[in-house]
């Protein structure tokens, strides 16, 4: 019972933590759940926005309850620092999960194709003709007219020339 008692002020601070920072996530995320149906956005594309932000809010709490419970300033950006540096060094060794982040990114943003869009990939060893499923953080998944479905990664969307196909094409396309 002591202990309670020695901690009751942290308890209830952070009780207090979870409650605005679950009230807070809640309303962030219908407030991009209005503004995605709003701008015209995809599911996919919105659900993507609610997990980034959602991970930032989730990092928030963690920052305030570990200061609500005291744990020194220094000793957490030690913490974090070392985190961050392991990490920077995986992502180093691993430049093409970073490359592939990085153009889900700019693809996200750019918006040069959306699900439901038939793309055509120009490579020259390895044509593709597909339509856009889903646009993930890591890569792009795409079906064929022959029902195969395509995991392709964002960087090599970028990377190669793409061409959108329009509707009456692709409808004329699957006619003959």
């Amino acid at each position: 019972m002591t202990y309670i008692q020695n901690y009751i002020y942290q308890i209830i601070a952070t009780a207090i933590a979870l409650v605005v920072f679950t009230a807070l996530r809640y309303l962030v995320n219908s407030i991009i759940e209005k503004f995605g149906k709003r701008a015209g956005l995809g599911v996919s594309r919105t659900r993507l926005v609610k997990k980034y932000i959602d991970y930032f809010i989730y990092a928030l709490a963690i920052l305030t309850i570990v200061s609500i419970w005291g744990i020194k300033t220094e000793q957490l950006f030690l913490f974090v620092t070392s985190i961050l540096t392991v990490i920077g060094v995986a992502f180093f060794a691993q430049w093409s999960i970073l490359s592939n982040i990085t153009a889900g990114i700019i693809v996200f943003f750019s918006s040069p194709f959306r699900i439901g869009d038939t793309i055509k990939i120009l490579d020259k060893d390895y044509p593709i003709e597909a339509k856009i499923i889903d646009i993930k953080s890591f890569y792009t998944l795409l079906k064929t007219e022959e029902g195969e479905q395509i995991s392709l990664p964002n960087n090599l969307l970028l990377q190669k020339g793409i061409v959108i196909v329009s509707e009456e094409e692709y409808a004329i396309k699957l006619k003959s």
